[in-house]
C-alpha cells in the first residue's frame, strides 16, 4: 500500500521576526535564587538551512541602470505577414475572389494598420488553418481603404472553399511574386514595424530598529545566520535578518510584481509593475493542468516554441514535483526504467550510489533544469496548492533592442534588471544608519534606525519565448 507523508507534526510557518518596542523595557526574568544550572548549547541550530531564496534573477539575468520613471524597448515583429481572419466572397469553383482581412491589428499596438499585401504578390490561402483545403493565387489589386484585396488563382478547378456565409475562414500568407515581361515593378512598398513595450519602476523599502541600550546587552545564544553574522549581540541577528529579507524582497518584487489597475483599490497609493510572472502570463505561453510528464507533453511544447522565437537553450526553473516528473520521463526512455534500474554501462557495480536525477535533455531544443527554492519554501509559493506555478522556462542568451539612454542598439539578457541611477544618486541598493546609536550621529535619539531602499524593474524581452507552468 502506497505512503503518505503525515500531516502532522508538520513544519512551522510562524515569522521569527515580531514587531516589538524594546527603548524603554529592561530584562526582568534573571534568576540568580535558583542553584541549578541547565546545560546550554550557545549556538543556534539551523533547523531550516539556508532560508534565503534570492538567487533566480542572478543566474538568468543581468543588472543596469536606468535613468527614467519609465522604460520603454522595442522588439521585433515578424518578418512575414500572415492573416488568420480572412473571409472570401466567392463560391466554390469560382476563379477570383475578393478576400476580407480582419486582423491587420499589430500585436501590442491599438491603431490598425493597412494590408500588408501587395498587387502582383502570390499568396497561399487555406480554409481553417488546413493546408489540404487551399489555393494558391495571384493579388490582382488591393483596396487598402477597406481592408480587401482580389486573387485569381492558378488552379484550374477554382476556389478550393466556401465564402464567409458558408463558415470557412480563410488564412492568407504571400510565399513570392510573379510578373509578366515589360511590365512595372512593384508598386507599394512596406516599413518595418516594432511593438514597443514598457515597465516602470517600483521603490521598496524596509527598517531596522533596535534602542541603544539592547545594542549594549550581552546574550547566550550565539548568533547565526545566513550571511556570516557572528557574536552574542542579538541585534546583529535582527539586523542581519533585516537585511536577508530585503533581498529576498527585492527579487520576489520582481517575480510577482502586478500593475494597479484602473478603478483597483491600490492605485490610490500605488502604481505597482508588470513582474516575470505577470507578463509571461499575458504575452508568453502557457501550460496548466499538471506538469508535462512525457515526451509528447514536451513535444508539444517544442511545436510551441517552433512558433515562436525558437530559442535552442533554454533553462527550467522548477519545483521538486515538477524536477521528480522529469526525472521520471527521463528515466523511462531506458529500456529497462519501467521494469527496473539499469546500472552504469562502464561501472556495472550493483555496490554504487544510484543517480535517479538528471540536468537536462536534449530533444531539438536544449532543456536544463534546475531547482528553484521560491517555489519549494513552504512560507512562500510552496505552500500554496492548486493552480500554483510550478515553474517556468527562461530562453538563454541575449537579444538586440534599441537602448534610449545609449542612443543605439544593445545586447541584452531576455531578463535582466533595470534600476535608478545617475551620476550623482545610485538607487539599485541603498543603506543608511540614522539615530545616536551605533556609530549614528544624525538625531537625539537612542537608537539605531538601519534603512533599506531600492528602485528597479524588471525587463523580460521576448516574452513569446518563455513558458509558464501552472499546476
Amino acid at each position: 500500500m502506497a505512503g503518505s507523508v503525515l500531516s502532522t507534526p508538520g513544519f512551522e510557518l510562524q515569522p521569527s521576526a515580531e514587531k516589538k518596542t524594546l527603548a524603554s523595557n529592561y530584562i526582568t526574568n534573571f534568576n540568580f535564587l535558583n542553584q541549578y544550572l541547565p546545560d546550554t548549547y550557545e549556538k543556534e541550530f539551523e533547523r531550516y538551512g539556508n532560508r534565503s531564496i534570492a538567487s533566480f534573477l542572478r543566474i538568468v539575468g543581468a543588472e543596469m541602470p536606468s535613468n527614467s520613471d519609465l522604460i520603454k524597448w522595442a522588439e521585433q515583429g515578424r518578418l512575414h505577414t500572415k492573416y488568420v481572419n480572412c473571409a472570401s466572397n466567392a463560391t466554390v469553383g469560382a476563379d477570383t475572389a475578393t478576400i476580407t482581412v480582419s486582423d491587420t491589428l499589430i500585436p501590442g499596438q491599438t491603431s490598425t494598420t493597412g494590408i500588408a499585401f501587395r498587387v502582383g504578390q502570390t499568396v497561399f490561402l487555406s480554409s481553417n488553418q488546413t493546408a489540404a483545403n487551399s489555393n494558391k493565387g495571384i493579388i490582382t489589386a488591393v483596396d487598402y481603404t477597406n481592408g480587401t484585396f482580389d486573387v485569381s488563382y492558378y488552379e484550374g478547378s477554382g476556389q478550393m472553399f466556401g465564402n464567409a456565409g458558408s463558415g470557412a475562414t480563410i488564412t492568407a500568407f504571400v510565399y513570392g511574386s510573379e510578373f509578366r515581361k515589360g511590365t512595372e515593378g512593384m508598386v507599394e512598398s512596406l516599413e518595418a514595424s516594432d511593438v514597443i513595450f514598457e515597465n516602470s519602476p517600483i521603490i521598496i523599502k524596509d527598517k531596522y530598529a533596535v534602542s541603544g541600550s539592547d545594542m549594549a546587552q550581552i546574550g547566550w545564544v550565539e548568533v547565526t545566520t545566513e550571511n556570516g553574522a557572528t557574536g552574542y549581540l542579538w541585534y546583529i541577528k535582527s539586523e542581519h535578518e533585516t537585511r536577508l529579507r530585503f533581498e529576498d524582497y527585492l527579487e520576489m518584487a520582481m517575480v510577482e510584481g502586478v500593475p494597479a489597475e484602473t478603478g483597483s483599490g491600490a492605485i490610490a497609493t500605488a502604481k505597482g509593475t508588470e513582474g516575470l510572472f505577470y507578463v509571461v502570463n499575458k504575452r508568453g505561453n502557457v501550460w496548466s493542468g499538471g506538469n508535462p510528464s512525457t515526451l509528447g507533453d514536451f513535444d508539444t511544447i517544442i511545436q510551441r516554441l517552433d512558433k515562436q522565437g525558437a530559442i535552442e537553450e533554454n533553462a527550467i526553473f522548477l519545483n521538486r514535483q515538477f524536477s521528480n516528473d522529469i526525472n521520471d520521463m527521463l528515466a523511462h526512455q531506458n529500456s529497462y526504467g519501467a521494469a527496473g534500474t539499469s546500472y552504469g554501462l562502464f561501472d556495472n557495480d550493483e555496490q554504487m550510489a544510484l543517480n535517479l536525477g538528471f540536468t537536462g535533455f536534449r530533444r531539438g531544443y536544449d532543456f536544463y533544469k534546475t531547482d528553484w527554492k521560491y517555489l519549494n519554501d513552504a512560507a512562500l509559493r510552496g505552500g500554496l496548492v492548486g493552480g500554483n506555478i510550478n515553474g517556468v522556462l527562461v530562453p538563454a542568451g541575449s537579444t538586440t533592442v534599441y537602448d534610449q539612454v545609449l542612443g543605439k542598439n544593445a545586447k541584452r539578457p531576455f531578463l535582466h534588471v533595470r534600476y535608478r541611477a545617475s551620476e550623482t544618486e545610485d538607487r539599485r541598493y541603498k543603506t543608511w544608519i540614522t539615530g545616536s546609536a551605533g556609530g549614528a550621529v544624525t538625531s537625539s535619539l537612542d537608537a539605531m534606525e538601519v534603512h533599506f531602499l531600492s528602485e528597479r524593474a524588471l525587463c523580460t524581452l521576448g516574452a513569446n519565448n518563455f513558458f509558464l507552468f501552472k499546476g
